[in-house]
């Protein structure tokens, strides 16, 4: 699947985590929403990209699954004082997939995962934001993907 389908389910994952955060929806509605009207579609004038259904459907459902896991070692990234539930609801949904991404898809090498997340946030926040963003999953990485930032 090509590249811009990849970044297109990561910017749709969020898009969804971010709405059943806010509007407390469920996977299965979040899903079918998405799936037929978001990935691909054309909403108020504007193309959505297609996405990669798979990747979008695994970090969804990863997400969930590991939430507690994902969040507290997030608290444990993020600067002390600021926990992940005083973080905004946005950079909470970009940080959890990247996490979740980090932890569980070591078939995606980890400067693309940072990299795709960091792009994914300068579409929605502010610049520091942004560097907020690369420094957490930077430091994530390097904890939960040593291996890849050993000898460089």
């Amino acid at each position: 699947m090509a590249k811009q389908h990849r970044a297109a389910a990561r910017l749709a994952a969020v898009q969804a985590l971010y709405q059943m955060e806010i509007a407390a929806k469920g996977i299965n509605e979040i899903l079918a929403e998405f799936e037929s009207h978001w990935i691909g579609g054309e909403i108020e004038g504007e193309q959505y990209e297609e996405a990669d259904l798979d990747l979008f459907r695994d970090i969804l459902r990863g997400v969930l699954l590991d939430q507690v896991t994902i969040d507290r070692e997030t608290d444990a990234a993020l600067q002390a004082g600021w926990p992940l539930r005083r973080v905004e609801a946005v950079m909470r949904a970009i940080l959890r997939a990247g996490m979740y991404e980090l932890r569980r898809r070591a078939d995606i090498p980890a400067r693309v995962v940072i990299t795709e997340y960091v792009d994914v946030a300068a579409a929605f926040l502010g610049q520091d934001e942004v560097g907020m963003i690369n420094a957490v999953l930077d430091r994530l990485a390097r904890k939960a993907r040593a291996d890849e930032f050993t000898g460089r």
